[in-house]
């Protein structure tokens, strides 16, 4: 049986040119990485529950607040390279995001040391064009940049640049 994730993808237009929300993940084995490292912000839930109530549960322990308000857009589940199945939502807002803080995770670190350590599951978040979060985001989450920006193409919204 797979696992399940839910995430919500905020986006947002700027001068004509689409932005998304974006975390880069926290703890020692993502210290180091940035390219190829950042996620959607999401996190696992149960078959039985509403994606889209986790994908807003997720937001809110990811970033420290609430979801934002506002119609989303429901992108079809994809299946990860690790085998999970990932759901996500887009929402449209203007976040102020500098005081994020995400929910932390316990892990023993150094390896074998026997010692635990708390670690926030989001050590930053950051608002980028479309572009950088191409380089930014694992490579299971760009089909949902792909997404947003074929809907934010879509009628009367043709003056978005879609590589910002």
């Amino acid at each position: 049986m797979p696992k399940f994730s839910a995430g919500v993808l905020v986006y947002r237009v700027v001068d004509g040119a689409a932005e998304v929300l974006i975390g880069h993940p926290g703890g020692p084995f993502w210290a180091r990485k940035d390219d190829g490292a950042w996620s959607i912000p999401k996190g696992e839930y149960d078959a039985d529950e509403d994606p889209w109530t986790a994908a807003q549960r997720e937001f809110a322990e990811e970033l420290g607040m609430a979801c934002p308000d506002g119609p989303r857009i429901a992108f079809d589940a994809v299946k990860q390279p690790s085998g999970k199945v990932l759901t996500v939502f887009a929402v449209g807002a203007d976040l102020e995001v500098t005081d994020a803080q995400s929910n932390t995770f316990t892990m023993e670190w150094p390896k074998g040391s026997g010692r635990m350590q708390d670690f926030p599951e989001l050590d930053r978040v950051g608002w980028f064009s479309v572009a950088q979060a191409r380089r930014k985001l694992l490579k299971g989450h760009v089909v949902f940049l792909d997404r947003l920006m074929a809907q934010l193409a879509g009628p009367g919204e043709g003056d978005v640049d879609p590589e910002g």
